[in-house]
């Protein structure tokens, strides 16, 4: 009996170290990026590139984000998990051991790829641990979020799509990447300040209120988009037209349901739908342009004038 109640002690803690890996949301929420930049690329190499998807989303976010949830020792709900199971130290070292494999199999991409890889762990752990703890601070939250999951991560798809030359156009698109998943990261911070203010967080609505985190969407969202948009332009005109009016569009719908939000944390229903919504739209929209660049399906859409 005895060891039957170990092994399902032990299969439970496994259960809930997966549950924080928040694989869903490191797919469905940050996967954009990179998918965008496979898209910029010229040319795909589909072996290398589908390989470093894997290794970034599952690996290096995903060990990121369990990292993050072993100092933060949340309560309430998270991002992508409304009821997060308690950690033990073995998690927080099989987080650090996940992301270090991830390094291991960027290898093949490159010394460039690895450079980067290399910096997103470095703001990864610059985030989240308590000898620097950049999440309690408005602005640095911000750099490290966007440099590591939105900057980087279109570089690394830009990158493992076998591309190494980087002209103004990538530029714009790697920092309107950045900028349109910062506009929703305070988004969840609202629901979660009870519990940041008792680890003495300063986050970024703590300090600007409900206000700042509307009208820091509102800016932040549209010019990712304009960027984006511009960034898909030179190559693309019809392409980066479409975007900018339907991602305006979408960024107006979520204004009004932003207004909706009370601050609290039964808001988590309504920010969660918020985002998924949001990032599966640009997700979907930028796989199946993906796609039709990068493969000889023979599909002939209506989308197909919108790569000429």
């Amino acid at each position: 009996m005895k060891g039957n109640s170990s092994n399902t002690s032990t299969g439970k803690e496994i259960w809930n170290f997966i549950l924080h890996l928040r694989w869903h949301y490191q797919v469905f929420i940050l996967s954009g990026g990179f998918l965008l930049g496979g898209f910029l690329s010229p040319s795909l190499n589909w072996n290398s590139y589908l390989l470093q998807f894997v290794n970034v989303h599952l690996l290096l976010f995903g060990g990121a984000t369990a990292y993050n949830s072993y100092w933060d020792k949340d309560e309430g709900p998270i991002g992508g998990l409304k009821n997060p199971p308690p950690m033990t130290r073995w998690m927080w070292m099989m987080s650090i051991l996940m992301q270090a494999v991830g390094l291991l199999v960027a290898i093949p991409a490159g010394n460039a790829f690895m450079g980067i890889y290399i910096l997103s762990m470095i703001f990864f752990w610059l985030y989240s641990s308590p000898l620097t703890r950049w999440k309690g601070d408005p602005i640095k939250s911000l750099v490290a979020i966007g440099v590591s999951t939105g900057t980087n991560s279109f570089l690394m798809g830009y990158l493992s799509a076998g591309m190494n030359e980087i002209d103004l156009s990538i530029i714009f698109a790697a920092v309107g990447v950045a900028l349109v998943i910062l506009s929703l990261y305070p988004l969840s911070q609202l629901y979660q300040m009870d519990e940041d203010r008792k680890r003495g967080d300063r986050t970024f609505a703590i300090r600007y209120g409900f206000s700042g985190v509307f009208n820091f969407f509102v800016i932040s969202f549209s010019s990712g988009i304009l960027l984006i948009s511009m960034a898909l332009f030179v190559d693309h005109v019809a392409l980066g037209i479409g975007f900018l009016l339907v991602g305006f569009g979408i960024g107006y719908w979520v204004q009004n349901k932003i207004l909706q939000l009370t601050a609290e944390q039964e808001d988590y229903e309504l920010v969660m739908r918020i985002k998924f919504a949001t990032s599966l739209l640009f997700v979907a929209f930028i796989l199946l342009i993906l796609v039709l660049k990068h493969t000889n399906l023979g599909i002939v859409t209506g989308l197909d004038v919108l790569l000429i």
